[in-house]
């Protein structure tokens, strides 16, 4: 089966299940003893999940893949992926959120003009079943009820994320300006451990030329983010605000003493700067508003899923349609 590579609309960071193959929605049967326990992949809620159920899922995850469209590393995060996505579909199943056929058709019109096929898919239905076929390797039905899924479950992600109204307070508005509009120029060099980045630091800070002649010895030590944002720094250097904010106080050439970043230690060096011009926040208010605001109901969210999974008591088996852990 080809993986098809395209981006939908909905959020494509998971992909979840709310009915079989049959194409039927049904809830995990609730006793378990009616049927074969090898027709069960584990349980939530005291209740059994089909197996057919699970293999939906993973068909799903074989079609667009999982977070951000990858596919999982390893067959623990493949069936970790597959079962917080069963249980977020059960959780739009007990909601009754719905997706029309109509929502489906545009998705999947989406999906075909990105592929930019040669034809009229409504109009020709033939050859767009022929298409799904041969593109992605799956009955047209069954690929229809995959985009149904993903719907459905981004519509449950957006109603929970919806459903929490956090506080924003100016403080935190402010300072999201400030973090954007303050930026800085560094040069800083990478170290694996706190000895060897302070041992540099007080070398440096004793001989001015010495930074410039472990530069000449070992370039690739020595990394320029570029002329950033704090925010910049601070979320994809991970660079610390304290730091950040300490070096916007530095004269360009001083060197700012160890700190960590995304992978052991930075010595830094200020090369240029410049600071937000407070006039400018006034305008800027409402989408510093929204943007918190949309941050917090996304953090929120997954609290509300962690909830969640602990109050499904998620049992697996040991193996797909096996006994139980």
């Amino acid at each position: 089966m080809k993986r098809l590579i395209l981006v939908l609309s909905v959020c494509m960071a998971s992909c979840f299940l709310t009915r079989p193959l049959s194409g039927e929605q049904e809830k995990p049967t609730p006793d378990a003893q009616a049927v074969p326990s090898d027709e069960y992949a584990g349980e939530f809620f005291g209740m059994p999940v089909p197996m057919h159920n699970y293999l939906f899922i993973s068909s799903v995850l074989a079609v667009f893949g999982g977070r951000d469209g990858r596919q999982p590393e390893n067959e623990e995060e493949r069936k970790e992926f597959i079962w917080d996505n069963l249980l977020l579909s059960f959780e739009a199943f007990r909601r009754e959120i719905e997706v029309s056929q109509e929502e489906v058709w545009q998705e999947a019109s989406k999906i075909l003009e990105a592929e930019k096929v040669a034809f009229d898919w409504r109009k020709e239905p033939q050859k767009y079943s022929e298409w799904v076929k041969e593109r992605i390797g799956i009955p047209v039905e069954l690929f229809e009820s995959q985009l149904r899924h993903l719907l459905q479950v981004e519509k449950l992600k957006s109603q929970v994320r919806e459903s929490i109204t956090p506080e924003v307070s100016d403080q935190e508005m402010f300072e999201e300006f400030l973090n954007e509009y303050n930026t800085l120029g560094l040069e800083l060099v990478e170290f694996g451990d706190l000895k060897h980045a302070e041992d540099f630091y007080r070398h440096a800070k004793r001989n001015s030329r010495f930074w410039e002649a472990l530069k000449k010895k070992e370039p690739k030590r020595f990394r320029r983010p570029g002329f950033v944002s704090l925010e910049f720094l601070i979320d994809i250097w991970k660079i610390p605000r304290d730091a950040c904010y300490a070096m916007m106080k530095f004269k360009e050439g001083e060197i700012h003493p160890p700190a960590p970043i995304y992978k052991g230690y930075g010595v830094f060096k200020v090369l240029e700067k410049r600071q937000a011009d407070e006039k400018e926040y006034g305008k800027l208010k409402d989408s510093y508003y929204n943007q918190i605001k949309r941050r917090k109901q996304y953090e929120g969210y997954g609290k509300w899923f962690e909830a969640l999974k602990e109050q499904a008591n998620i049992k697996i088996y040991k193996q797909e349609g096996g006994k139980k852990e």
